[in-house]
Order: C-alpha cells, then structure tokens, then sequence
C-alpha cells in the first residue's frame, strides 16, 4: 500500500480521526473509506472493536498506524481512523441552506457544522476564500457531523447565488436590520442562512441581498463567536419558520 503523507488540500484522502466520527463516515459513506488505521493502545475498546469488525464486513483494509494517527491528530489519545476518499455534494434545492462566507478557522467551521446538522440543516455552502472542508481540524470539530452533510465550496458568493436564484436570503450582520426573533418567526421555508467571516463579517452590500438578521446582544461584547451566532440562528429560524 502507497505510503500515508501528511494532509494536504490537494491529496485525494483525508482523515476521519477517533472511532465515533471513523464509525459515522461507514454509516454515511461507507463507499469513501479506504484504510482503517489503529493504534495499539485502543485495541480492546468497544468502539474500535465495533469499528473493526464493521471495516472487514466492508472489506476495508486495517493496520497499525500509531505514528500516523499521531502526526494527523496531534494527540497521543487518538486510537483509531479512517483514510477516505474525498467526494463532492450537491446542496438539495428544496432544502434550507447555510452559507459560510470566508470562514478561516477550522475549528469555527467545524463547531458551525455539528451545530447546523443538530437543528436541521444539512447542506451548506462554504464560499472562498476559506476553509478545507476535508481539513481533518475541520472533520474533527465536526464531530463526525460533516458525514452527514451535503457540503458544497463555491468560487463566489455569486456562484452559490447563481446555483440557487429565487430562495430568500437572510445575511446576519451586527447592524442587521431586524431583531433574530422578528424575522426568524415570518420566515418561510426553504431559505438561506449567510455569515460571515469571523473577523470581518459579511460586507455591508449584503444587506442589500436579502432580509438582514441581527441577534440582539449586550453591549457589554462587540460580537458573538461565529459557531455561536450560526448555532442560535439556526435554532430560531428552524423553530420559527414556516413551511410551504
């Protein structure tokens, strides 16, 4: 077998690192694992036994692999993996969607995903510049999330805007127009969720684009954490908006 390099963007694999997100991917995409890797520490637990013996049910190959779970994770604590296939999604039009504009931090992305997918939302547009999706920082923050997603990478927000025309649009931004609350309750589904980068935000022309959000806060803070702001969004407009 070729020898395993360190993640980069332009490999065809990843890592999907820890037995819960390694037994996630075979759940959603059994078809993308490729390796199993193991590290002697965790041979007798009872996720990556169940890991094992699902991987030679699919006929994926294992082996030891400490220094390579390891080097991908930066722990000592990692005991198993999955190399996979990278894979490309296509967002359903009938579904609502969000969209991460410029997100630089895996770790935000990642949180962002698992927290979208727990309040039902599936498909997201990722736009450039920004994270890899793939990056395993971005897989791990998920928490095995991003396996059952449907994540697209758009060039431009106008890509995304183009590929998806006639939906409402709602950009959340500090000066937002109308309270959270307010809108999330008149929304109707499918739309769009749009944020921003996590230092800048979205740009003022935004508001221009769609109905804007703003979640009332103190002023005792300048601006919510990214994950934090999609994981309420999420949750009022999920809750509030009626459907078609």
């Amino acid at each position: 077998m070729p020898k395993l390099e360190p993640y980069s963007k332009k490999l065809p694999y990843s890592y999907a690192l820890g037995a819960f997100p390694a037994l996630t991917l075979l759940e959603a995409r059994p078809d993308a694992a490729l390796r199993l890797l193991l590290h002697p520490a965790g041979a007798d637990s009872a996720g990556v036994q169940k890991l094992r013996e699902r991987c030679a049910a699919l006929g994926v190959r294992e082996e030891w692999a400490e220094r390579v779970l390891r080097r991908e994770s930066g722990k000592d604590n990692c005991f198993a993996g999955l190399v996979f296939s990278k894979y490309e999604s296509d967002l359903d039009p009938a579904a609502c969607h969000a969209v991460l504009c410029q997100i630089s931090d895996g770790g935000n992305a990642g949180t962002a995903l698992r927290s979208l997918l727990g309040f039902g939302i599936r498909d997201v547009a990722l736009v450039r510049p920004c994270v890899d999706a793939f990056d395993p920082h971005v897989l791990r923050a998920s928490m095995g999330a991003f396996y059952r997603m449907r994540v697209r990478t758009f060039d431009s927000f106008d890509d995304y805007r183009a590929a998806f025309p006639e939906r409402p649009l709602y950009p959340f931004m500090l000066d937002g127009s109308k309270p959270l609350d307010q809108v999330a309750a008149q929304a109707q589904k499918p739309f769009s969720l749009v944020f921003g980068n996590e230092a800048a935000g979205l740009p003022a022309h935004f508001a221009q684009l769609g109905q804007s959000v703003r979640i009332p806060q103190s002023d005792e803070i300048d601006s919510l954490n990214l994950a934090v702001a999609v994981s309420v969004g999420s949750y009022a407009f999920m809750r509030g908006a009626k459907t078609d």
